[in-house]
């Protein structure tokens, strides 16, 4: 599914249930362009009230300002704050946590099956 010109990547690759987590992996670029679908597919993955979110970023080259706003506004919508998880965010995507200050208010992992073997 190519936006547009067909040089972006879809930036939500795929949702899946895992025992009692839901696993969002996302990808390519994420920005003010994409950051609708990628807030519908966060909220629907909080609808159903799983143990915990898995946001895998290991596949995200970049990501915006908009876009962690994005990430901000679906934790608040999970019961436990401490259940959104990230994982695997590469360089650049760390560097953007890192600049934002959001390290320190997100658990971030080095993978996703860190994060769902981690304590919530």
């Amino acid at each position: 599914m190519a936006e547009g010109n067909g040089l972006r990547k879809d930036p939500v690759l795929s949702v899946e249930t895992v025992g009692e987590a839901c696993v969002v992996k996302l990808a390519g670029e994420l920005d003010l362009y994409n950051a609708p679908q990628v807030r519908e597919a966060l909220t629907k993955a909080c609808d159903d009230s799983p143990t915990r979110v898995v946001v895998d970023l290991s596949d995200v080259e970049f990501i915006d300002s908009t876009a962690l706003g994005v990430l901000i506004e679906a934790r608040t919508k999970v019961h436990n704050r401490r259940a959104f998880l990230l994982a695997g965010p590469g360089l650049e995507t760390k560097r953007a946590l890192e600049i934002s200050g959001l390290d320190r208010h997100f658990t971030v992992h080095e993978s996703v099956s860190e994060a769902l073997l981690a304590k919530v």
